[in-house]
């Protein structure tokens, strides 16, 4: 019996371990082109190269390790896991300029396609606020109003496939809303300010509805305390998003100091 669970546990280690990888490689790929890029040009921040490592160790923590674990038996871990993957990891990878960092490191020539890239309709369709407000606040109506959670626990391909939806669907969100790196479209900011205000009313009356209405197989009592955690926790990252936005819309629309000429010639602000 004892070896039993120690075989058990040491493969737990071991797909742990697995699932870490394409965090740890994220990370170094960063570090590896924020080397390079510093190199060929001014230093690159250090502040956003911590930003990048600790939104991939929280989007890490939310699939892989204790907590991950807990998930899934533990609704408000679970909820605690989709504000980190979904909402707060996004964040901080996006504060991470992560595009302005791939265009300082690569060649001219893939920087160019690159930037095509970025302006390709395709690519302006699914970034839009409104498409990605709809993937995003969207995804989540349909994960826990239906019995999509349930059915995410007894199939593995499922549980990956909705914590990739989750975090990238968080990430497209995060970047439509808020212009951190280069954009093949700016969209107006009342347009981003309104969608926004939608997509954070959808959020949180999805919480109170998780709050009275569990999903399939979640005890009541971790209904309410994760309903109110992705209520209060959203709402705590939702607040830095719109403080950015709020300043980038202000220093966009500060009037600029006109130049007049003086009798000689010598411009005068």
């Amino acid at each position: 019996m004892h070896d039993h669970h120690t075989h058990e546990a040491a493969g737990w280690v071991w797909t742990d371990l697995l699932l870490l990888l394409p965090f740890a490689a994220a990370i170094a790929l960063y570090i590896a082109a924020s080397i390079l890029s510093s190199r060929k040009l001014k230093n690159w921040p250090l502040y956003r190269t911590g930003l990048w490592v600790l939104g991939i160790s929280f989007a890490a923590a939310a699939v892989t390790g204790p907590l991950a674990e807990r998930a899934h038996t533990d609704f408000t871990a679970h909820m605690l896991g989709h504000l980190l993957l979904g909402m707060l990891a996004p964040l901080l990878l996006v504060l991470s300029a992560p595009m302005t960092l791939f265009l300082r490191s690569v060649p001219v020539s893939l920087g160019r396609k690159t930037s095509r890239l970025l302006k390709s309709r395709p690519i302006r369709f699914i970034s839009d606020p409104l498409t990605a407000s709809v993937l995003n606040i969207g995804g989540l109506w349909l994960l826990y109003t239906t019995n999509l959670y349930s059915a995410m626990h007894d199939s593995l391909l499922l549980h990956i496939v909705i914590h990739f939806h989750v975090f990238a669907a968080g990430y497209l969100f995060t970047i439509s809303m808020i212009y951190i790196d280069p954009v093949g479209h700016r969209t107006p900011f009342i347009y981003r300010a309104v969608v926004l205000t939608a997509a954070l009313a959808g959020h949180g009356i999805l919480s109170k509805f998780i709050y009275a209405n569990p999903p399939a197989g979640v005890d009541p009592q971790q209904a309410e305390s994760g309903g109110m955690l992705m209520y209060y926790g959203g709402d705590a990252i939702d607040v830095i998003i719109i403080i950015i936005l709020c300043y980038q819309w202000y220093k966009a629309a500060r009037p600029r100091p006109s130049m007049t000429m003086n009798k000689s010639g010598d411009a005068l602000h």
